[in-house]
């Protein structure tokens, strides 16, 4: 890594501000840029758990229709694309996690979204010694659109190899071809993202059908965890059903939490079913381990 690289993480790590109000007694080390004189949006938080580590990393994918969102929970208030409740939990557990935004759709389109997600996976395994992370225990989390992005992000590459160690999508879209035919068309946030028309084609279809997770499942898949509401109207609890199945076919670990009555909204499945934070850190401590302490 180059010595201005170095020297750019320490100033920013070494002056971390003082935890926001909403964040009591954790240390937020924000807009740190993963790629070199990147685009503004380009950027990571940081965000940490008691203790010395090295610990497990997590990189969390906001959604909001891969035109929205935000790293530091939401865009603007009320919004579905909320990531606020992954934040506690994962720091009570001992996990570091490192939240990132990416370019949004119109302004940059196809594949910059994608793009961006994997060049924050390879910065963060490349950087993470040096914030007290543990490179080779990572995984990546994704809501919604930003679920879509994860579970592609977490595909092994041409030589096999995951670039994480596990994966969770949480109301994640996996299948595009599935969505678009269930809404009649293309959704809104699909025409924007790939500079389509509202006409179901048959060269639309392979496209989106090139671009769903659920078809680069394959041996050597990282382990899974789908969490889903049966309520959501959203993103259908079938992609994630139709994910497991597919998934068991190829031999992947693949688990499905089934949230009753929840909709979309992350923010609103703890009214019901409170236990589901504690369900999945215990499942990402048991794909990852807990935290190391140095000596």
């Amino acid at each position: 890594m180059r010595a201005a690289g170095f020297l750019a993480l320490t100033v920013i790590l070494s002056s971390l501000p003082s935890p926001a109000a909403a964040e009591p007694g954790r240390r937020v080390g924000r807009d740190v840029s993963y790629v070199e004189n990147g685009d503004p949006a380009q950027r990571l938080d940081l965000r940490f758990p008691a203790g010395a580590g090295p610990f497990p990393v997590v990189i969390l994918v906001h959604g909001g229709g891969w035109s929205g969102g935000d790293k530091a929970g939401a865009d603007k208030p009320g919004s579905g694309a909320d990531i606020t409740p992954w934040f506690e939990p994962l720091a009570a557990a001992g996990f570091l996690s490192v939240s990132i935004n990416y370019r949004l759709a119109p302004a940059h389109p196809w594949p910059a979204c994608l793009d961006d997600v994997r060049a924050a996976v390879a910065w963060v395994r490349s950087h993470a010694h040096e914030f007290g992370g543990d490179a080779e225990r990572l995984a990546i989390v994704g809501h919604s659109a930003g679920g879509h992005l994860a579970l592609l992000a977490a595909s092994p590459g041409p030589d096999g190899v995951a670039p994480v160690r596990a994966v969770v999508g949480c109301a994640a879209v996996n299948d595009l071809v599935a969505d678009t035919r269930r809404r009649g068309g293309p959704s809104s946030s699909l025409q924007a993202l790939f500079g389509i028309g509202s006409d179901t084609t048959p060269e639309v279809l392979e496209r989106l059908a090139a671009v769903s997770p659920i078809h680069h499942l394959r041996s050597g898949y990282p382990p899974t965890l789908l969490i889903h509401g049966d309520a959501d109207k959203t993103v259908p609890l079938d992609q994630s059903l139709d994910w497991r199945e597919r998934a068991r076919g190829f031999g992947v670990d693949c688990e499905l939490l089934v949230l009753p009555g929840a909709g979309h909204r992350l923010t609103e499945w703890t009214a019901k079913e409170p236990a589901w934070t504690g369900r999945w850190t215990d499942w990402l401590r048991s794909k990852l381990g807990p935290t190391k302490t140095t000596p």
